[in-house]
Parts: structure tokens; sequence; C-alpha cells
């Protein structure tokens, strides 16, 4: 069968250090796949349900796809994405999937463009380019392979050759579908995050209203600076007797805060009446980070810091459409000074992991590798949404490397909601790494065997290491 993915990707164009990158690269290709950070939905695995027709799979739910096709004044609508007041919207999978063959033109050098090739080619067996032309074609056999058992959740789990997965709950939901993995028998590692944004955000929607069901469900005092906290603590012993290893927080900046406790008792009074003064608010959500940090010297939680965003820049698609339609935007970050109260509180705590993501590239040779060069507690987490592509991956290596070495990253994440789409970016990171290993091994700045450790150590390894699966 002729694949849509040639064998040398991403490979230099140099003979010889192609030559070392494919030997590289032959040693990892088929190691499993650890995945310590993403957006899967755990009912999939939970149920284990047909997966539903190829465009509600692949296009409907992927931003990635929706922001581009809309960038070129194609409406959500017709591609079937739903709108928070009910009204119509395309229904009809084959009508979306032609809209998408149309237009795949647009995807054109895009990582996008490469995860789907992957995915027709290595999973549904499709070898003719996507177009408008094959539209039809390729829409029928996909819809055919999906409707095999071969191709339910826990089936691909297995051929993905998934080691571990961990999804990211919300602090308040009841974690019912990570329940029923865990009492169905079955092999396959799913575990849970703590991502408790919407009760440590003041602008997050319904604020309060969270604040008064976190006490519900924990039988903790809200209301209270103390027992706020302590139905943090609550809350997260729950997520760990689902596998949680780590918490997650998608805050606007890197910003952290170390109040005393009467000063922090006393900001929280405020935000709890509703404070709209937002220097408290970001005042706030800074404090809360380091009180995420000292919580995680307690119980082994590794921190994550996903900062950045501006989320929802389009007040009119966020009030059409809802969050995680596309309308997120990087923005400058500072690492230096936000990070320095968080550090001062734990940084040089040697059992404890905060792991930096960044969508300012800007950041990693001046800031972040700098600072995860030296402090114990900090490791720089891998190339970020925008920039989790070749080249972004390719410049994480080239401007972190110096300073702060290999082992203070974490290996590769995915991040994704795109389940078919996890062994093709575990790929093209594993390709990327082998390219990159390759030329300093040709540069003579490193050892052939000492390229062939880093590779597993870069590939699955390092992941495991530091979120602690």
């Amino acid at each position: 069968m002729q694949s849509l993915i040639d064998p040398d990707l991403l490979f230099p164009p140099e003979p010889g250090v192609r030559s070392v990158a494919r030997s590289l690269y032959a040693t990892v290709k088929d190691l499993p796949i650890v995945s310590p950070h993403g957006h899967t939905d755990p009912r999939w695995y939970a149920l284990n349900e047909p997966f539903p027709d190829p465009a509600q799979l692949l296009i409907v739910p992927d931003h990635y796809i929706f922001r581009m096709l809309f960038s070129q004044g194609i409406p959500l609508e017709s591609l079937g994405v739903p709108r928070l007041d009910g009204a119509p919207v395309e229904t009809d999978g084959r009508a979306i999937w032609r809209l998408f063959a149309q237009n795949y033109r647009l995807f054109r050098g895009t990582p996008t463009r490469l995860w789907m090739d992957y995915v027709l080619s290595e999973l549904f067996g499709i070898e003719a380019p996507l177009s408008a032309g094959t539209a039809d074609a390729t829409y029928d056999a996909v819809a055919e392979k999906l409707a095999e058992d071969a191709y339910r959740p826990r089936a691909l789990f297995s051929r993905f050759n998934i080691e571990v997965i961990a999804t990211t709950e919300g602090a308040l939901d009841d974690l019912r579908w990570h329940q029923i993995i865990q009492e169905s028998g079955w092999s396959g590692r799913v575990v849970t995050a703590y991502r408790p944004d919407a009760i440590v955000d003041p602008d997050f929607e319904g604020f309060s209203d969270n604040l008064d069901r976190l006490a519900e469900i924990t039988g903790a005092d809200t209301r209270t600076w103390k027992g706020y906290l302590d139905a943090h603590r609550l809350r997260r012993a729950f997520f760990k007797s689902y596998g949680a290893t780590s918490s997650d927080h998608g805050h606007p900046t890197a910003d952290t805060a170390n109040l005393s406790d009467a000063a922090a008792e006393e900001l929280f009074s405020r935000i709890r009446a509703g404070s709209t003064d937002e220097r408290e608010k970001r005042l706030f959500r800074a404090q809360m980070l380091t009180e995420m940090a000292k919580m995680s010297l307690d119980d082994g939680l590794v921190l994550q810091i996903h900062p950045g965003s501006w989320r929802n820049h389009s007040a009119a698609m966020m009030a059409r459409f809802g969050r995680d339609k596309g309308f997120d935007i990087p923005t400058h970050t500072d690492y230096v000074a936000a990070l320095r109260p968080l550090l001062d509180a734990v940084g040089l705590e040697p059992n404890l992991t905060v792991i930096a993501f960044t969508l300012d590239e800007t950041s990693y040779a001046r800031e972040l590798a700098p600072l995860a060069g030296v402090y114990p507690a900090l490791r720089l987490g891998p190339a970020w949404w925008f920039h989790d592509s070749p080249e972004g991956m390719r410049r994480f290596r080239e401007m972190t490397t110096e300073t702060a070495g290999f082992y203070n990253t974490v290996g590769f994440n995915d991040d994704t909601r795109a389940f078919p789409s996890i062994p093709a970016r575990h790929d093209i990171a594993r390709r990327v790494d082998c390219a990159f290993l390759a030329r300093l091994v040709c540069e003579h700045r490193l050892r052939e065997d000492e390229a062939y450790e880093l590779a597993t150590e870069l590939a699955h390894t390092l992941a495991k290491k530091a979120y602690r699966l």
C-alpha cells in the first residue's frame, strides 16, 4: 500500500545526517506512547462505543481545523459546530466532509496537514490525497472502518500502543467515566488530571456558584480561606484516587504570589464577595498557583502551568459558540519576575516538579531555559499548542538545550482532544528529536551511543519520570 507519509519525513536532507536520523528513529518509532497530558474524553474508554461519522470524529471537535477554515470565510455552522442558542447547524457528516476536502489545500505546510495525512494513511489505509475529487470515497472508507470493532476506542488504544494516557477534568467533575473505566477490569491505563480553573479564576463563568458547588461536594466551608484550601485538598485526593499524578492550570499569565496567611485570607474574602478589581483578581490567581505548588509538596501531584493565552479573544464568537472555538491567541509572557514568588517559596525543593509551558517563544532562551537550568523544582514543558509543529519543536530544542540541557525537559505530550491523531503527533515529535540528535552527532557534539540513549529518553522515559507515571 502506498503511504501519504514519506519514510524520511522531517529528516535532514544531508545524506550523512539523514542516515544517523534514520537509525535513531528506528530504535524509538515503536516505543509505547506515554501521553501524560491531554484532553481526550474519558467517556470513550468507559463506554467503548463506536466513534461517530468521520466528520463528527475528525472535523467538528478540532479547533485546529475549523479555525483555519473560518479564517477563510467558512462559517462554523456549516462545519457542524454547535451554537449555544441551539440554532440550526449542518448535521450531515458527508456535507461537512466535502466542505473540508474542498478546502484541504488551506492546510498545506501546517502540522494539521501532517497529522491528518498520517491518520488517513496509517490508521484508515487511504492512499489517495484528500481533495474534492476524493472526498466521497475517503468518507466512505473511513466510515466503513469506524463501524468495525477494531476501530472502537479500546481497540485503538491497544493498536496505538498507548502505555498510559491522562485526561483532564475540572475540579467539580464527578469522574464517573473514570470510575467506570476503573471498575470495568479493562487493562488500559487511563488517569485523570486536576484542573481547578473554574474555582481559582474569578473571571471564570459562574465562579461564585462554583465555590458553592465545591462546598456541597466536599463539605468544606468555602466561605473561609481555610475551608476553601481544605476543599482543594479533598478534591486533589479524590482525583488521585482515580490515578491523577498532575494538576493543570491555564492562567492568563505566569504570575505567582506568596502572601502572608493574613493577607491571603483578606484577599480571598474580597474575591469571595465578588470583587471586580482586576488587580485583586490577578493577585488571587497568582497566589493560588503558589498554594497549589505547596499542596504538591504534600500530595506529590506534578504542577503544570499553561499560561499566556488570551482565551476567547472574540467576544462575539464566545457568545455564539462558547469556549475553545479557535479564538485563543498567544500573548507576551514574563517568567523571570512572574515565577519568582513561587520559586522563592518552593523552587529549591528537589521533590517538587513544576512544569512550565509557554506560547511566547521569545522566552525560551532568555527566561525559561536559564530558570529550569538552575531551580531543582522547575522543568520545561515541550513546544505547546501553536508551536506543536516541526518548526516549533526544532526551535524549542535549539533555544533551550544549550542552557537547560535535555534532562530539565519532560519529553513530549500531545495535549490533544483528537484521539486518532495521537500516534501522528508522537511520531512527528520522535522524528524531529532524532533529526536534532543526528545533527549533534554529525557535528561531533554528541557521541552516537549518547544519541541512542537520548532518543529513548525523549520519546518515552522523560515523560514517565516527570509525570510520575
